[in-house]
């Protein structure tokens, strides 16, 4: 329970209470015109965004801190001034001089972009409407606060209103808004659920800190499609796309090496490949340890349990570990096959060939099942140079790229043959 004490009730209450003056009309009569995006000058964050940013939508984006959310924004910013459009940068959490510093840094020190120091929602919402600028973004929305409330600011009562007010002034004006968010130590938007419901579109920033490669992922967009990411390496410059995340993800990757399985996945409309790693060991422990990195660990129990039961593989005395390579998360079910041959090829001891790339879904009885989009996995294989793709032998039927074999399997015992690892 949080206590709210209005500054000034009367306002608040005036605020709150003011109609907009619209009648109801029949919906056939709604004129529905296209949405007029505008090219942010980032390719992958158009893709995540749905192809473009949406004048009068309001973006959330979150993620760890010195994961790159403020870099990205004031790259966006820099990139929407090139084209000739004014930009507002509000800074809740840095001076406008340590701004200039990171924009020298990363070369965007453009004339068009507007900056300004400042945690007033209420200055805020005025300085929009007297720059009139395209774009603002406001880094971040935990440090703005309402003189209607009197608790300090980054408490729930003051995001909810400051985010409020924004997104109004944002629908009125027609600007675009991109709103940068502190995470919780769990992972989650800091701050009211509420939060995540006002914006249009949340976007979650992903990575590891040892690895230079970030993830943007969209989990909400009303002027698009969900689920769709983009992928970005952090150099001394900034955020530099990546055209071609699957070699990104690849370059590394072991040649002759057990417990390695390169996966085709779908991450929103894009077919990935990474490489899924295993390492099976002899445990000293009474319950033998079973560690996921970038998996399900209940649906990596599930396939253990399979293993052991359908395929006669003992691993109730192995320790288990399983890591998706370059700090990218994988959910779906496609993902059971791949886990499955990296496991079995690390208790075999055998390595798989290295021009195979296996997906599907693994059922209880041992069956591979079907999934979606299987023609743009195998052509996304082809085009990374992988001659042989073992997927489930529903998917398998009529699918043909050229320079690339497709192996359907219907059972985990003809995955185990055609691999070699029975």
């Amino acid at each position: 329970m949080v206590e709210e004490v209005l500054r000034d009730p009367r306002a608040r209450g005036a605020r709150a209470g003011t109609a907009s003056g619209q009648k109801p009309r029949p919906l056939a009569a709604v004129t529905a015109g296209a949405a007029l995006r505008r090219t942010t000058g980032l390719a992958e964050l158009d893709r995540v965004l749905g192809g473009g940013l949406v004048a009068g939508s309001v973006v959330l984006v979150g993620g760890d801190p010195g994961i790159g959310k403020s870099t990205l924004a004031l790259q966006a910013c820099g990139a929407l001034a090139r084209q000739g459009l004014p930009v507002l940068y509000v800074a809740g959490e840095e001076s406008p001089e340590q701004v200039r510093l990171r924009a020298d840094r990363l070369g965007m020190a453009e004339a068009g972009v507007l900056v300004v120091a400042e945690t007033a929602a209420e200055a805020v919402a005025e300085l929009i409407g007297e720059t009139h600028p395209a774009a603002v973004v406001v880094d971040s929305i935990q440090t703005l606060h309402t003189g209607a409330l009197g608790s300090a600011p980054g408490s729930v009562g003051q995001v909810r209103e400051s985010a409020a007010l924004l997104v109004a002034r944002a629908k009125a004006s027609g600007v675009a808004c991109f709103l940068i968010g502190h995470v919780t130590k769990e992972g989650t938007l800091a701050g009211p659920r509420v939060l995540e419901h006002l914006v249009d579109t949340v976007l979650y920033f992903e990575g590891d800190g040892a690895h230079a490669l970030r993830v943007l992922r969209a989990v909400k967009n009303r002027f698009g499609s969900t689920n769709e990411v983009a992928v970005f390496e952090m150099g001394e410059g900034g955020l530099a796309e990546v055209p071609n995340p699957s070699a990104a993800f690849l370059a590394e990757r072991p040649v002759g090496a057990p417990g390695s399985a390169v996966l085709a996945t779908l991450e929103g409309s894009r077919p990935l490949l990474v490489e899924i790693q295993a390492l099976v060991s002899h445990s000293g422990l009474a319950m033998p340890r079973r560690t996921a990195i970038g998996l399900d660990p209940g649906r990596v129990a599930l396939l253990l349990a399979v293993l052991e039961k359908r395929m006669r593989l003992p691993l109730h005395d192995q320790d288990v570990f399983l890591n998706v390579a370059g700090g990218l998360r994988v959910d779906e079910p496609a993902a059971d096959l791949a886990v499955v041959a990296a496991v079995a090829s690390s208790a075999r001891g055998r390595a798989l060939a290295d021009d195979v790339v296996v997906w599907g879904e693994v059922g209880l009885t041992g069956e591979v099942r079907a999934v979606g989009r299987a023609e743009a996995r195998l052509r996304e294989a082809a085009r990374q140079g992988f001659r042989r793709c073992v997927l489930p032998a529903s998917n398998a039927r009529g699918l043909a790229v050229d320079g690339t074999r497709a192996e359907g399997v219907a059972a985990l015992d003809q995955l185990f043959e055609v691999l070699a690892l029975a």
